[in-house]
């Protein structure tokens, strides 16, 4: 692309930012918002769809890819689809429209992607997912996914908790009784952590699951979601099963004004690693951290720059990625970053 051609992509895609912005939220922009306007650079274009800033696992993972790209020198044009994926849709299509090199998008859920990524193979542009994966006939509609493997991170939580067994059923106990708050219906995260987890669990007859409620990934309605599940189980509840640390914060703040002691009356397995969720579990508030790291940009970068100019790449990789117990000695761990 000619300098001058360039030079006008990135007035267009300034101007398209702020109006997505301005489009959405009655006009208003989300707290955390991470809209912008790109910094024109020689180097490539990256049109990059966020779903939303709900958590510190996703401010995180957003500023990851922000700082990657400029050490790369790449021309970062930042979305944020506000956890709807209409905004999301819209925001590839201005992607397209205005040609840039590379397309990555964290799916808010897995359907309904198949008519927008076509349009995208159809202009040449290649599409990476990132962190969440879709449910689509067609995988040639996307030429990557980097991120975490859900299902393994449920299944983690499973293993740690058939370990923690044989310590709670020392008591005489006849079941351990879960409850488990799950993430965005439709999500990815949300299906494979729960099959994960339940492929382990539901084979073994020393575990009960009261019920699997969603808290959509968020602080607010983990507190809400445990709020009735205590309402409903009044002293029942042997562990708690959350699908990431923002809903897990929020149920143990909802524990404590009960007088529940978390880590120690009720066990609580969380996923992502942020750093509120690893500083309680080294206070015994929490049990277990599975690991979920929001620390993808240099390896996003790498596999565009890899996918543009032609070079091998893996169409599918995760990152390396560990399980945090109370069994573990944790003085050591380095600050999460997230």
């Amino acid at each position: 692309m000619r300098r001058v051609e360039r030079s006008l992509l990135f007035c267009i895609l300034a101007a398209v930012c702020l109006l997505l912005s301005g489009c959405t939220g009655a006009g208003k922009k989300e707290e955390g918002s991470t809209e912008q306007a790109p910094q024109e650079q020689a180097g490539l274009v990256i049109g990059f769809s966020q779903l939303g800033s709900e958590s510190a696992w996703r401010l995180g993972n957003t500023a990851s890819m922000e700082r990657a790209a400029k050490e790369h020198g790449i021309s970062l044009v930042v979305d944020n689809g506000m956890q709807k994926q209409e905004n999301q849709i819209a925001a590839i299509r201005s992607f397209i429209a205005y040609r840039v090199d590379v397309i990555v998008f964290a799916p808010i859920v897995e359907d309904g992607w198949t008519n927008v990524l076509q349009e995208a193979k159809d202009a040449g542009i290649p599409v990476i997912m990132m962190d969440r994966v879709i449910n689509i006939k067609d995988s040639d509609l996307y030429t990557a996914y980097i991120g975490p493997d859900h299902y393994l991170e449920g299944v983690k939580a499973a293993k740690y908790l058939q370990k923690k067994a044989e310590e709670l059923m020392a008591d005489g106990r006849e079941k351990i009784r879960i409850a488990e708050l799950s993430g965005t219906e439709g999500s990815s995260p949300m299906i494979s952590r729960y099959q994960g987890f339940h492929d382990l669990i539901d084979r073994d007859d020393r575990f009960e699951v009261l019920e699997t409620v969603s808290g959509d990934f968020l602080r607010s309605k983990g507190r809400e979601c445990m709020q009735n599940l205590l309402k409903k189980y009044p002293d029942q509840i042997d562990v708690l099963y959350s699908h990431n640390d923002a809903m897990t914060l929020g149920a143990i703040e909802v524990m404590e004004e009960n007088g529940i002691r978390p880590g120690e009356d009720i066990v609580i397995i969380s996923v992502d690693g942020e750093q509120a969720a690893i500083d309680l579990l080294k206070e015994g508030r929490i049990n277990c951290v599975v690991e979920c790291s929001p620390m993808l940009g240099d390896a996003v970068m790498d596999l565009a720059e890899r996918i543009v100019s032609g070079k091998d790449y893996s169409r599918v990789s995760h990152p390396d990625e560990v399980c945090f117990t109370e069994y573990d000695d944790l003085s050591g761990l380095e600050p999460r970053g997230y």
